[in-house]
C-alpha cells in the first residue's frame, strides 16, 4: 500500500515537472483601470439621462459628414467624399439636414422632416434635374441601396439621446470597456461603465421589449454609445457612438458622432465644427417648398 502511494506521488511530481517544461508565457497588452470613477443607482442614472435630454430643446450644428456603404455582406466598403453642411433640430421632432457640394458650395442634399414625414432634394448629375422625394419616417419597402433607407429619425434619435418616457421601464448593469491608447507605449484603459436598458411593455401579457441601451462612462457619467433596436426589439438597427465632448454652455455635447446601420450596411461619421444649443429656430428653417412642375418620388 505504502509502495503504491509512493509510486503515485512520484508519477504526479513527474507529470507536473513535464507540464512546467511545456508551459509558455507571452506578453499581453496591460489594462489599467482609471484613477477614479463614479458610482450611481439606476434611479440616479435615469434621472441624469432625463436632465440632459430636457436641457436640449434646439440644436444648430455646422458639420462635416462622411458616408460609407457596404460591409461584411458584400465584402466591399465604399466611402463617399465628405460634405460640409448644417443640421438643425427642434423639439419635438423637427429636423433639417443641409449638405453642400464640395467645390461650389451649392446644395447637394436638403432634407426637412417633422413627426409626419419628410421632404428631400438631392442634386442631380450634371445635365440632369434635381431629384425630389417625399415619404414617411419609417421604411416599409427597404431598398438594396442602404442610403436610400436613410430616414430622419436616424439623425434625430442618434444626435439627441432621449430621456425615458412614462410608459417605459429601465434596468441597469455594470460593465467595462477597453479604450485603446493613442500612444502605443501606453497601457489600455479598462473603463467601468453603466449600461442602461430602456424597455417598453407590449401586447396583452405585458412582455418587455428592448428599445435601446445607453452605455454611460463612469468616469464622466456621459453617454459614449447608444444601441437602438428595431421595432421588434430583437436586433440592433442603429448604433451611435459619442466622442470628443466639449462644453457648449448649456451642456457637454460630443463633437464626433459615428452612426452605424448594420442591417442597411451604411454608416455616417458626423464631425461637429460649430454648435449652438437652445437658440430660437424659426419655422421657415424647417420648410422646403417643392418647385412647381417637378416630379416627386414617393419613398416607402
Amino acid at each position: 500500500m505504502k509502495r503504491s502511494l509512493l509510486l503515485s506521488v512520484v508519477v504526479l511530481a513527474g507529470s507536473m515537472g513535464l507540464a512546467g517544461c511545456l508551459t509558455s508565457t507571452r506578453i499581453v497588452q496591460q489594462a489599467q483601470p482609471p484613477d477614479a470613477y463614479k458610482t450611481a443607482t439606476v434611479e440616479q442614472v435615469e434621472q441624469q439621462v432625463q436632465d440632459r435630454d430636457a436641457k436640449l430643446q434646439t440644436l444648430k450644428a455646422t458639420v462635416l459628414i462622411t458616408a460609407t456603404t457596404g460591409g461584411e455582406r458584400t465584402g466591399l466598403e465604399k466611402t463617399y467624399p465628405s460634405l460640409n453642411g448644417y443640421i438643425f433640430v427642434r423639439r419635438p421632432r423637427d429636423l433639417r439636414v443641409l449638405l453642400q457640394a464640395p467645390v461650389f458650395r451649392s446644395r447637394a442634399l436638403d432634407m426637412v422632416s417633422d413627426q409626419n414625414g419628410f421632404t428631400m432634394m438631392h442634386a442631380g448629375l450634371p445635365g440632369h434635374p434635381d431629384v425630389w422625394m417625399q415619404g414617411s419616417n419609417v421604411v416599409t419597402k427597404p431598398s438594396a441601396n442602404g442610403l436610400e433607407n436613410l430616414r430622419p429619425p436616424v439623425f434625430f434619435d442618434s444626435l439627441m439621446v432621449p430621456g425615458v418616457t412614462a410608459d417605459e421601464v429601465v434596468t441597469m448593469h455594470e460593465s467595462t470597456r477597453l479604450i485603446q491608447p493613442t500612444d502605443k507605449h501606453k497601457p489600455v484603459t479598462e473603463e467601468p461603465d453603466y449600461d442602461l436598458t430602456v424597455m417598453k411593455k407590449t401586447g396583452k401579457n405585458g412582455v418587455l421589449q428592448t428599445e435601446r441601451v445607453i452605455h454611460i462612462s463612469r468616469t464622466n457619467m456621459l453617454p459614449y454609445q447608444q444601441d437602438i433596436y428595431d421595432d421588434k426589439g430583437i436586433a440592433v438597427a442603429t448604433t451611435a457612438t459619442y466622442d470628443k465632448y466639449q462644453n457648449f454652455g448649456v451642456e457637454d455635447f460630443p463633437t464626433l458622432i459615428n452612426i452605424s446601420r448594420p442591417m442597411d450596411q451604411y454608416a455616417l461619421k458626423i464631425e461637429v465644427t460649430k454648435l449652438t444649443l437652445n437658440q430660437k429656430l424659426e419655422d421657415d428653417q424647417f420648410q422646403l417648398p417643392i418647385p412647381a412642375g417637378v416630379t416627386v418620388q414617393k419613398m416607402q
